[in-house]
């Protein structure tokens, strides 16, 4: 299943994840600014593909590949833990800022019925939280700081809690 909307002279859309996505994927999170944005550690190549395989694939998850324009942009996901639906995506830093982000999150809420859903979200980046809060999501509580890093999240909703 695709859908599609205008993004300026491009489009986005979303499809199944296919095999050579994955290696696109791998290189988006091995980006040092987007880690530090999303304050997420990089994996190694086989850790990140046998992650991909055996606990991102699911049937029970709802996983898809951000297209832009014929070109891998991203994935966007949601799964279940500890009794919470949960949403991410990474985009390549190359689409950062275009409203690509926006657009695949607002097009996947149609392919993820469940609500609440929430998100985790770094409290320094405030482009995702944007995003987000475009999307309907409202922040419900501030985490503190969980990483090594001392990083602290904000964790948004969407729909009732």
């Amino acid at each position: 299943m695709s859908v599609e909307s205008a993004l300026g002279d491009a489009s986005v859309m979303l499809r199944n994840v296919m095999a050579e996505d994955l290696l696109v994927f791998f290189e988006h999170q091995r980006d040092a600014a987007a880690l530090r944005m999303a304050a997420f550690p990089s994996r190694e190549r086989d850790a990140f593909l046998t992650h991909w395989n055996t606990k991102v694939l699911r049937p029970e998850n709802v996983t898809r590949t951000i297209v832009v324009g014929g070109e891998v942009a991203g994935y966007i996901g949601s799964w279940s833990q500890d009794g919470e639906r949960l949403v991410a995506y990474w985009l390549g830093r190359e689409h950062w800022g275009k409203g690509t982000a926006t657009r695949a999150l607002s097009e996947f809420l149609v392919l993820e019925p469940a609500r609440p859903l929430h998100a985790c979200v770094a409290v320094h980046n405030v482009g995702s939280i944007r995003v987000l809060e475009k999307c309907g999501f409202r922040a419900v509580a501030q985490e503190n700081p969980q990483h090594e890093d001392g990083v602290a999240e904000v964790l948004m909703a969407l729909g009732p809690e």
